[in-house]
């Protein structure tokens, strides 16, 4: 093993997300003066750049009317946690285009899917339940079904 690929191999974090260009992000960034205290920092990020330790993304946001742009090694120890909030469907793999457009021309359409993060659908969970219910009331030598709220 080469001593470059072993140093990238130690400095690596284990906990970041799969996110790409398009996919609007929530950084907490620790603060300088204070290591209790993080700062959000959300937007839509427009590019990932290398490789291994040294690989890069860019995250823009729009703050007070001004687009701000700011880039992040992807496994920065001062990168508290990086969430994927929503999946971008774009088709380029660098957003630069993004600069010059403003308001809702700017944004991003979202991927059709399940959602980032969630395993089962929400209504696929609720049934779960009830038939979880179900088999407890039946081992219970209960023969008579849970009761459940009508709507």
């Amino acid at each position: 093993m080469d001593i470059f690929e072993h140093i990238d191999k130690e400095e690596k974090r284990e906990d970041v997300p799969d996110f790409t260009p398009g996919d609007t992000v929530r950084l907490l960034i620790r603060a300088d003066d204070s290591a209790r205290r993080a700062q959000p920092f959300e937007g839509v990020v427009i590019r990932r750049k290398g490789s291994g330790a040294r690989e890069t993304f860019t995250v823009r946001k729009i703050s007070h009317g001004v687009g701000v742009e700011r880039t992040f090694p992807v496994h920065s120890p001062s990168l508290e946690k990086i969430e994927v909030l929503r999946r971008g469907d774009v088709n380029r793999g660098k957003l630069y285009y993004l600069r010059e457009r403003v308001g809702k021309k700017a944004r991003v359409r979202e991927k059709r899917g399940p959602r980032p993060g969630l395993e089962e659908e929400p209504a696929a969970a609720g049934e779960a339940v009830e038939a979880e219910e179900i088999e407890e009331a039946e081992e219970a030598g209960d023969s008579r079904e849970p009761e459940t709220e009508e709507q």
